[in-house]
């Protein structure tokens, strides 16, 4: 063994042979298998399929609950993500400041990421209750809501919507909070120095400088945002279950509540494949802006 990693022509391929076990044993063989079922008849209950061609792609594209979730997979992406960004990028400014407690604070921002998604999902949803809300309470005792205005966060179909993107948005907005501060502290500080003895400002400095030095990075940070977003059906799961009305689903979850709960594993691949072209655009489109920034 010891001469075999000796040599450099077997080194490499010993080296990334566990990273390409592990993408084709969960990576390329579930998007294989999708893709088989994708374009066949499968059910669960059934051991044998048949090809059906584009069939089940005809389907879900005839299928108005379908165009609802890609409507609303694009709402709850760009709509949390714009959130994400904005208030990752007020948090890793202010974590850059000394002040008391502050590895308390980083600690405490830190949990919604390191926390079962689905537990604190279930928090989310005590907190949403249509009898007990302690957001209802809270909005009340702040006069933001009348003595007879009750809001039924997720009984309605917008406010439903509004609930869920808000729980991913505290969910991921840590995540991108990391990545900025990093990004803030690797910024060259002379040419913050400078821009200071120069007289800018506060916010001249932010938009004039630190932002369109931090542009690739925060291009990062949307892209991987994106991408976990438009999988992401656990937040939707647990707190509305696609409802009301079918108001909520993403195609994450449509996928899932079609193939798995509705046992058509054929048309739940389809819908699940259908993100793969979008996913892949999205990814395309992010990685140039953040590779022209680079050369600018």
């Amino acid at each position: 063994m010891a001469s075999i990693l000796d040599r450099a022509e077997w080194l490499g391929p010993i080296m990334l042979a566990p990273a390409i076990l592990y993408i084709l044993a969960l990576i390329a063989f579930p998007f294989g298998l999708a893709l088989l079922y994708s374009v066949s008849d499968v059910t669960t209950g059934r051991q044998t399929l048949s090809f059906v061609g584009l069939e089940n792609f005809k389907g879900i594209l005839e299928n108005p609950a379908f165009h609802r979730a890609l409507k609303n997979t694009f709402i709850f992406t760009f709509t949390s993500q714009i959130l994400v960004i904005v208030l990752a990028q007020i948090m890793a400014l202010a974590l850059q400041q000394r002040f008391a407690g502050k590895p308390v604070v980083r600690f405490l921002l830190l949990l919604p990421w390191v926390a079962p998604i689905a537990l604190g999902t279930i928090g989310w949803k005590w907190m949403y209750d249509s009898l007990y809300s302690v957001i209802n309470w809270t909005l009340q005792a702040l006069h933001i809501l009348g003595p007879n205005t009750w809001l039924y966060w997720l009984g309605e179909p917008d406010l439903a919507m509004i609930a869920v993107i808000l729980v991913h948005v505290w969910r991921m907005f840590p995540f991108a909070t990391v990545i900025l501060l990093a990004g803030l502290t690797s910024l060259p500080q002379e040419v913050l120095e400078a821009a200071s003895v120069d007289g800018a400002g506060f916010w001249r400095r932010l938009f004039q400088i630190v932002l369109p030095m931090l542009r690739p990075i925060m291009t990062v940070a949307v892209l991987f945002g994106i991408v976990f977003t438009f999988a992401d059906m656990t937040v939707i799961y647990v707190l509305t279950r696609g409802g009301p009305y079918d108001s909520t689903h993403v195609l994450g979850s449509l996928a899932f509540f079609v193939g798995i709960i509705g046992g058509d594993l054929g048309e739940g691949a389809a819908i699940s494949i259908f993100l793969f072209p979008l996913l892949l655009a999205v990814a395309i489109v992010m990685l140039r802006i953040a590779r022209r920034t680079e050369v600018d």
